[in-house]
């Protein structure tokens, strides 16, 4: 009887090992090799219409974002998000010439970008956090209110 209690009791915890083993095991796969999606927003157009285009955002917790900032009009346009420098984190930011060639890396915590006309910046990031963020705005003054406003969903 207490060989087949104590055989019992050792197949019960056996169980719940493997299970606590399973249920904190690190993410499957390698994150570092994982495919980039590729999200663009438009900071301005050519016209210098003041908006974010698109001014919804929709991206995915644990994939890797490339999120390509342009800005294709005459002024100079901030991509600012408090609550998104919050919920994700920041693997680099590149800066582009003319060409599309990097002309600099950064990286750490990163709160706003501002993207000269004509320019281009991507950044690689790893949303961490789920959420509807409505704080995207250009902080230029007056540049908010005629509308470079937008909303970040992260799922």
């Amino acid at each position: 009887m207490k060989h087949a209690l104590f055989q019992s009791t050792l197949f019960c915890l056996s169980l719940l090992t493997l299970t606590l083993i399973s249920s904190t095991s690190l993410a499957k796969g390698d994150l570092s090799a994982q495919e980039i999606k590729t999200v663009r927003v438009e900071l301005s157009n050519k016209n210098d219409q003041l908006i974010f285009s698109p001014n919804l955002i929709t991206i995915e917790t644990g994939k890797l974002i490339k999120l390509v900032l342009s800005n294709p009009s005459n002024n100079k346009h901030y991509f600012s998000s408090d609550k998104l420098s919050q919920a994700v984190f920041t693997r680099k930011i590149q800066t582009l010439d003319e060409r599309g060639s990097v002309i600099s890396e950064i990286k750490g915590n990163i709160r706003e970008v501002e993207v000269y006309p004509g320019r281009t910046v991507e950044w690689w990031l790893v949303p961490i956090k789920t959420g509807r963020y409505d704080d995207l705005k250009c902080v230029i003054p007056g540049h908010a209110e005629a509308g470079m406003v937008g909303r970040i969903e992260i799922f």
